[in-house]
């Protein structure tokens, strides 16, 4: 298929925006360096900024080409539920009540583990917070585990080693963890309902041999960080302004997360409800920390930029994925969801009629076992970046440094689907 001159615009600006999403350390270096001009080089080196912007630039070129009724019309034909989802239930599962009662939840299970508290606190936020996003849903688990690390993990100084190793695990993990149901990870939603693929199906094919790869990812980074864990069992000092919760407030937050989690294919009821939430914790301020409204406006900007820009590279993506053999399209699956949400991979596997059932499974395996690769991989990557990329140097987190700590539990995701 020839492309159109609008593809093709689409198809270099989105390269201009995966070279930009992989150089945003050298801008936050240049803020620092050049003060001057500090403000332009923060926002471009921002990474949930990015594929905005070059969203932005492109709906400019259609305009210019096409027109404002063909560029109106474009945006009109995307589909905006997703980032919509990922900016409620961030915000949600970030309040203080969740939060704490996750914490309980997560030092209860501690006591159970032969092990030291700090490692089996390390081993359960990066293992069965995972694991439990194939039920809350993978943004919520990442913003659960991602707040969480922060505030344990990242609350002292570690090495940097430590700080790569533990996002590229939990990156993997959250990617995987949510295949256990066929509602919770966005590249098995995408296909789950024309596949009909139910709960048992996934576990059986799925979920398993993920649930298998995320302990094992989990026990490995924590045997080998194991010297640099111990402060993670000490509790942080209380703070006389977040005192604990009461269990009727926390009950009202464990609802509506529910609730949105439950309406999560239809944005004008879980954006009510998101609303109805926004005036419960005003009434109930005392019990509530500031909302995360910052962090998940920028995620839900990114996943935005990323839907518009995904909506052209159709006629080079799907030839590529529809050429190969069922082995062939896991690999491939894998790598190209380094530079491609995976959701968007597995949406254009479900266009195509015909495919078996071996090759069904193996593009969807593919796609999650990638998800941790790189921050545009998978989406609730941006929200894990947003929360905890301000515990790294100058503020930003290295794509190279987060791919080198993703590449082994990458590795052991491989072999759990495709050995086990």
């Amino acid at each position: 298929m020839t492309p159109t001159a609008i593809q093709m615009v689409g198809a270099v600006l989105f390269a201009l925006a995966l070279l930009h999403s992989f150089s945003t350390k050298y801008f936050e270096h240049l803020a620092h360096t050049q003060p001057r001009h500090a403000g332009l080089w923060h926002l471009l080196g921002e990474v949930e900024v990015v594929f905005g912007f070059w969203a932005m630039v492109l709906m400019l070129w259609m305009f210019a080409l096409l027109g404002r009724t063909e560029a109106v019309a474009y945006l009109d034909s995307r589909n905006f539920t997703e980032p919509l989802f990922v900016f409620a239930i961030m915000v949600v599962a970030g309040t203080r009540p969740i939060l704490q009662l996750a914490a309980a939840l997560v030092r209860q299970l501690a006591r159970f583990l032969p092990l030291p508290t700090g490692m089996a606190l390390y081993f359960l936020l990066l293992a069965f917070v995972p694991l439990l996003g194939s039920f809350i849903t993978e943004p919520a688990a990442m913003t659960l585990a991602a707040l969480m690390l922060r505030d344990t993990l990242f609350s002292h100084p570690i090495s940097t080693r430590l700080k790569y190793t533990t996002l590229g695990v939990l990156f993997v993990n959250i990617s995987i963890g949510g295949t256990l149901t066929p509602f919770a990870a966005p590249p098995v939603l995408m296909v789950a309902a024309k596949w009909n693929w139910d709960v048992w199906f996934m576990i059986s094919h799925f979920g398993w041999k993920a649930a298998v790869a995320v302990i094992i990812n989990a026990a490995s980074a924590m045997l080998l960080f194991r010297h640099e864990l111990g402060h993670m069992a000490k509790r942080a000092p209380a703070n006389p302004a977040e005192a604990p919760v009461p269990a009727t407030v926390m009950g009202v937050h464990v609802l509506f997360l529910a609730l949105v989690v439950v309406f999560a294919h239809h944005p004008a009821v879980f954006i009510g409800l998101f609303l109805f939430f926004l005036g419960f914790t005003t009434a109930y301020q005392r019990h509530q920390s500031p909302l995360i409204l910052r962090e998940a406006l920028l995620v839900a900007f990114f996943l935005g930029g990323l839907v518009v820009l995904g909506g052209l590279q159709a006629w080079w993506l799907q030839p590529l994925l529809m050429g190969m053999d069922a082995t062939a399209v896991f690999f491939g699956a894998t790598a190209l969801t380094a530079i491609t949400d995976n959701a968007a991979l597995t949406y254009l596997g479900s266009l195509v009629e015909g495919l078996s059932q071996e090759f069904k499974i193996a593009l969807v395996a593919g796609a999650v076992t990638g998800g941790g690769l790189t921050v545009i991989a998978n989406a609730p990557n941006p929200a894990g970046v947003a929360i905890l990329r301000g515990q790294f140097d100058e503020g930003a987190i290295h794509p190279l440094g987060l791919l080198v700590g993703a590449l082994p539990p990458t590795l052991v995701a491989v072999l759990a689907f495709q050995v086990l």
